[in-house]
């Protein structure tokens, strides 16, 4: 959990600093800046990759939880949610709550959010927390300097949201075996490299899509066990 009030922080600082002073931030910094911290999302993706035990594993979890997830469309579903979202909080409350939803989106709805939940609660490990935290500060920053204070209050959503993820996944890691664990890791670190490309505008991967994925893994891990 201390991870997850780590994120919640740093999005209230970067908020404030925003809201307060990011009409001085010229695009052309926070581009650097967010290249940087794509780079920084890419070694953290392969970092954790390397924690697989079979490289089979992963790959089925990967081919089928993008079919799933393609078939369900999650990553269109979850972009219609977050328009509309938008759309209705900017036409009926205004700017503070567009700014609380459309934060609350960005932070929460993605892979690193998912992935990083799951690893701290699973194995007590904080670095994809840790570097989603330093996306959330530049990105809180950028997004204050149009939408405002909105943005500080969506640090209560990150607390419920990955604070949630983040107990579930610790009540259930007794019931699940090391090599589950680590399969879970390499696959949510392969999407996390996957969102790294993407922030690097390398490719447009639909990165919700492969989001089962990662539940896929622990299944394969125990059939394999049975034969």
């Amino acid at each position: 959990m201390f991870a997850v009030v780590v994120n919640a922080v740093v999005v209230i600082i970067g908020g404030l600093l925003g809201t307060l002073f990011g009409r001085f931030l010229k695009e052309k910094y926070a581009s650097a800046i967010m290249t940087a911290l794509g780079l920084c999302t890419l070694y953290i993706g392969f970092s954790g990759a390397l924690a697989g035990e079979n490289v089979l594993i992963a790959i089925g979890a990967l081919v089928l939880g993008a079919l799933i997830g393609t078939l369900l469309n999650l990553d269109g579903a979850i972009t219609l949610m977050g328009d509309q979202a938008q759309k209705l909080t900017r036409e009926r409350y205004g700017q503070v709550a567009e700014g609380f939803v459309t934060a609350s989106l960005l932070f929460c709805v993605g892979a690193m959010s998912v992935t990083g939940s799951l690893e701290a609660g699973l194995s007590g490990k904080f670095d994809t927390l840790y570097a989603k935290s330093a996306l959330d500060f530049a990105a809180s920053i950028m997004l204050a300097s149009t939408l405002g204070f909105g943005v500080v209050l969506s640090a209560v959503t990150i607390l419920v949201y990955q604070g949630s993820i983040a107990l579930l996944a610790g009540l259930i890691a007794p019931l699940l075996s090391v090599s589950a664990v680590n399969e879970m890791t390499s696959v949510g670190s392969l999407i996390i490299i996957a969102l790294g490309l993407n922030l690097l505008n390398i490719t447009k991967i639909k990165v919700a899509d492969l989001l089962p994925a990662i539940l896929i893994a622990p299944v394969l891990v125990t059939l394999v066990a049975l034969f």
